[in-house]
This record gives structure tokens, C-alpha cells and sequence, in this order.
């Protein structure tokens, strides 16, 4: 049997993309304008010895498989991977063609996480960022462009440049906390400082960001002092859970909630409420899930994004996240969905690293450039299916009954 047809067996022939195998066999249609090609028997033994997403994440990171062309179109085989079981006598077919001792696991790509500690506990939740941000500098503003921006971005129309989308995201955030010159802001996860950059350059606020990444935390002083801010913006190697220097007049976290965990809500908010000026604002961006999803809020244990890009991400609901801003003595007072605008951020980000993928290969090597485009594309996808959300919600810490809130909020 030749190795194509065993992928029709396993996949299905209704495929999207065309086939192309080391044996010189081919499947699929003959005018696709995607071929995922399946250079070494090795991509089969992972297939075999992790069936599904696993299975394929590995080889593709591992360079057993390639996709050629539209990587958008080879996505559309997502919803047939989890469903692929072997047969008895698939798994005796692959096992004669790539040998007995191919039934063996292959040791992951070394790039796949292998977190030890308590979940959620400071260290692990380190080890963790350390993981996706410690990579390199150079090899995110490939893709992210100068704004150094790891988040969604607020586009008023699809040919909205990328930067500009970026800048309109602080802007809009600005203005949600009503930052005025000489305010205390504090920005949690505040990546390459973006966010404190552009408060204290356009709003005159005195930020403090932190990260628990060293790289993120050693160019974001760099990029405020060269714009000119170094006096006003102050970024700290430093846990949330250790900002002891409240109170603050308003709070940012932007693309930081993800890692936060469902065991660690309330240590979170009831941090961020004690940080926190009576009459002060806190703005949560983050990613969600759907409620249809059940309990579960962590990445699936054997899932690509787990293994490879987020260990121990967590998503949560809307609804359960101003359940918990409420339960820690917050008033919720606006929610805005940004699904869409995702989308169209992680399409941007892909396209930069496609066309710059020497240079990201060069940066940081051809495993890590795989992953981001798998991930990148993955995620833009299920954004625009509604998979997964993203939310920004607007809390004040009440000043007895009073709120400081506009009767009718216009910052949207």
C-alpha cells in the first residue's frame, strides 16, 4: 500500500489539500493550491504513537511534515484530525511500512513544554512565560512590526494598517480609564510596553508595567526611554502578586489574563482591587472561551497549544469574569467584544511572518518559526468561527456609591 493512500484511510478523500509522501505517492485534489508534504516515515510514527493534533503538531514542528502554500487551507483539515482513530489493521498497515520498531514513540521536538511545580504557583507561572516570550526580541517584532504589540488590536476597517490598529487599542483603553497627566497607572503583563509607552506619551500618566519575562522587561525599558519617557514610565521584573505600592488611579492587563488560571481568580482580583485608588478603573482584555465549552477553561493536555505555545493557559467566559471582578468588591460597568478584530490582528501577524520567514528562521530557529505559524493561523481561524472570544471589560473600585462613571460612556 502506498503511503498516500494510508492517509485517505485515515483522513478521509474528501481533503482539502493535496498530498504529497516520500515514497513519491500522491492524494488529494490534483489542482490544490495547499500540498502538505510528508517527507520521512517519522511523521507517520508520531501520527501513529499520537494520533491526532499531537501527532501532527509534533511532525510539522519537527519538520516531518510541510505545508506549501496557504496554510489557511491546510487548517481546514482541523476538523477531521481529532476524530482519527486507527483501525486495527491501519495501525498494522502503518506499522509494516515504517517498521516494528516505528510503533515506538519518537522523543518530542525539544521545543515541546515540560512544566514542573504546582499549577499556577509563581514559579511555574514563570517557567511558563519564560517558554513563549523568552524566545527572542527580534523574532517577535518580525511579526508584531515596530509597535511590539502581543494583543489585539482595534481596526476601524480591514485596510487599517497594523500599527495604526495597535495604536488605536491603547488609545481606546486610554480612554476607557480616563487617564489624565500625572496619573498612577499600573499595567499588568506589560509585555514590551506598549501600553505604559503610549499613556505616558499621549496622557502624561506615571505607569508602572510589569513582567515576569526578563527579555520583555529589559527592552521595554529600552523602548521608553528612547521614546522619550524613561522619567515617566517605570518597567518591573516582577510578579502581580508582589506589586506592593498601591494605590494606583487605574490599572491596565492586556493579553495577560490567559495565564492567570481559575484557581488564581480571586488572588488576582483582590489583588488588583487593593492596588487600587476608591473611584479607580481596571481594564481586563483578555481572551475567552464560549460558555458551550463546559467547565473545563485550560488548554487540552495534549493539545498543540498547550504542549507548544501557551503551557498552562486558561480561558474563561465573559460571564464568569465579572462574576469573579464582582465577588472581589468590583463594580463591572462596560463590556466590549473584539472577536472579529482579532481575526484580522493574527492575519496581519501571520502575513509579516511569511513574508519574512528567513529572517524569523534565522532569529529563531525553523522550529519556533513553525509554531507561530501554526498557532497564529490556527487561532485567526477559530476567532473567525467564533471558537474563542476576546473581551474587554471595564470595572471601577466604587468610592462609597459613587462610581465616577459618565452617565452615557462615549469612549467607543
Amino acid at each position: 500500500m502506498s503511503m498516500a493512500r494510508l492517509i485517505e484511510q485515515i483522513v478521509g478523500t474528501d481533503l482539502p489539500v493535496a498530498f504529497e509522501t516520500y515514497d513519491g505517492s500522491r492524494c488529494g485534489p490534483t489542482d490544490a493550491s495547499t500540498t502538505i508534504i510528508v517527507r520521512s516515515p517519522d511523521a507517520i510514527r508520531r501520527l501513529v504513537t499520537a494520533p491526532g493534533e499531537l501527532g501532527f503538531a509534533r511532525a510539522y514542528v519537527a519538520g516531518d511534515i510541510d505545508i506549501e502554500g496557504d496554510v489557511f487551507a491546510a487548517l481546514e483539515l482541523r476538523e477531521q484530525l481529532p476524530a482519527v482513530r486507527l483501525t486495527r489493521d491501519q495501525w498494522l498497515t502503518a506499522a509494516r511500512m515504517v517498521g516494528w520498531s516505528g510503533v515506538r514513540p519518537l522523543a518530542p521536538p525539544p521545543e515541546e513544554a515540560r512544566l514542573h511545580g504546582r499549577r499556577h504557583s509563581q514559579a511555574r507561572d514563570a517557567a511558563a512565560i519564560a517558554h513563549h516570550y523568552d524566545v527572542s526580541n527580534e523574532f517577535y517584532r518580525i511579526f508584531l512590526g515596530p509597535t511590539m504589540t502581543y494583543s489585539c488590536a482595534v481596526w476601524d476597517s480591514p485596510e487599517m494598517t497594523l500599527d495604526d490598529a495597535q495604536t488605536a487599542k491603547y488609545e481606546l483603553i486610554c480612554r476607557k480609564l480616563e487617564l489624565e497627566p500625572g496619573d498612577r497607572l499600573l499595567d499588568v503583563g506589560c509585555g514590551w510596553g506598549g501600553m505604559a509607552i503610549h499613556a505616558a506619551r499621549h496622557h502624561g500618566a506615571r505607569a508602572v508595567g510589569v513582567t515576569v519575562s526578563r527579555r520583555q522587561a529589559e527592552l521595554a525599558s529600552k523602548r521608553a526611554a528612547e521614546a522619550g519617557v524613561g522619567d515617566l514610565v517605570e518597567i518591573r521584573l516582577e510578579d502581580y502578586r508582589d506589586v506592593l505600592d498601591g494605590p494606583f488611579d487605574a490599572i491596565s492587563s492586556i493579553g495577560m489574563f490567559e495565564h492567570v488560571g481559575l484557581a488564581q481568580l480571586s488572588v488576582y482580583f483582590d489583588r488588583l482591587h487593593t492596588l487600587l485608588k476608591p473611584g479607580g478603573r481596571l481594564l481586563n482584555h483578555a481572551i475567552g472561551r464560549t460558555p458551550e465549552q463546559g467547565r473545563r477553561t485550560h488548554f487540552g493536555r495534549r493539545s498543540f497549544i498547550n504542549r507548544y505555545v501557551f503551557p498552562d493557559g486558561e480561558l474563561h467566559d465573559v460571564g464568569s469574569v465579572i462574576t469573579a471582578l464582582q465577588r472581589s468588591d468590583f463594580e463591572a460597568r462596560h463590556m466590549e467584544s473584539l472577536r472579529e478584530h482579532y481575526a484580522l490582528t493574527l492575519r496581519a501577524w501571520v502575513a509579516n511572518l511569511e513574508a519574512n520567514w528567513d529572517d524569523a528562521v534565522d532569529e529563531a530557529g525553523s522550529a519556533r518559526a513553525r509554531i507561530w505559524r501554526l498557532y497564529m493561523a490556527g487561532s485567526a481561524v477559530n476567532f473567525e468561527d467564533a471558537n474563542v472570544q476576546v473581551h474587554q471589560v471595564l470595572a471601577v473600585k466604587p468610592d462609597g456609591g459613587t462610581s465616577g462613571m459618565p452617565l452615557r460612556p462615549t469612549f467607543t
